[in-house]
């Protein structure tokens, strides 16, 4: 790999933004292409496709031989609230390739004793995240069912573009929490990418079941999410 490469790489990586590095196997020339930023229109499907899949792939464009190399930052999963579906989303997100941590300022809930092996964090969101900063690569989900726990984060995951954002609540605890954050100057474009009731609908309604329904819905974030930059679902 040239060194500008490197170096570009290296910036991205420290960013914790995702990037594809284009090869020409035929000259060795390579050229490194964030997310979100422009692609030669030859190319971008199959970098889109890259990013999507986080998986890199050879291939034969204009006459020439490509290996497209995706590198992601590690995906993580952020969870406020050390309740019964945190716990079971704590041995579900390992192994599909999550990074996972719980924060909750309820040191009842938040105990080594329930989350043994996963990152616990015990005090209020509004005192961890601005030295742990969200990002286009994580996924908030909100599970207190608490307004004076959940809101904060939820605001603070749409200001950072987090791939996904869920809430726990019914419809109408959700539209409760709409009109409270859109009292608090949140937009209403901002409000409608959270995913409330959270989790897939596949008729969940134990913890366990419930994880499983918002894993995958986070799964399905990551892989469909925008490419340019703006917030949202790709269309």
């Amino acid at each position: 790999m040239q060194l500008s490469t490197l170096q570009t790489l290296n910036s991205v990586r420290a960013a914790r933004q995702a990037a594809v590095v284009v090869s020409d196997l035929s000259d060795g020339g390579s050229q490194v292409f964030p997310e979100g930023g422009p692609l030669p229109p030859m190319w971008e499907a199959a970098i889109g496709e890259a990013l999507r899949s986080g998986r890199p792939r050879l291939a034969e464009l204009g006459g020439r031989s490509l290996f497209f190399n995706v590198h992601m930052p590690p995906p993580r999963i952020v969870v406020i609230g050390a309740v019964h579906i945190s716990q079971a989303l704590a041995r579900l997100a390992p192994v599909a390739g999550f990074d996972m941590a719980i924060i909750d300022p309820r040191t009842a809930f938040a105990t080594v004793e329930r989350f043994g092996g996963v990152e616990l964090l015990a005090d209020w969101p509004e005192d961890i995240l601005p030295a742990r900063p969200l990002d286009r690569y994580t996924a908030l989900a909100a599970l207190t069912h608490d307004p004076k726990i959940d809101d904060y984060p939820i605001r603070a995951a749409l200001e950072a573009g987090c791939f996904y954002v869920g809430a726990l609540g019914s419809r109408k605890t959700h539209a409760k929490r709409v009109e409270r954050l859109s009292q608090a100057g949140v937009s209403a474009e901002e409000t409608a990418r959270i995913k409330a009731p959270i989790g897939l609908d596949i008729g969940a309604s134990s913890p366990s079941e419930i994880a499983v329904a918002v894993l995958a819905e986070i799964i399905e974030a990551l892989r469909r999410r925008d490419l340019t930059g703006q917030q949202g679902e790709a269309k």
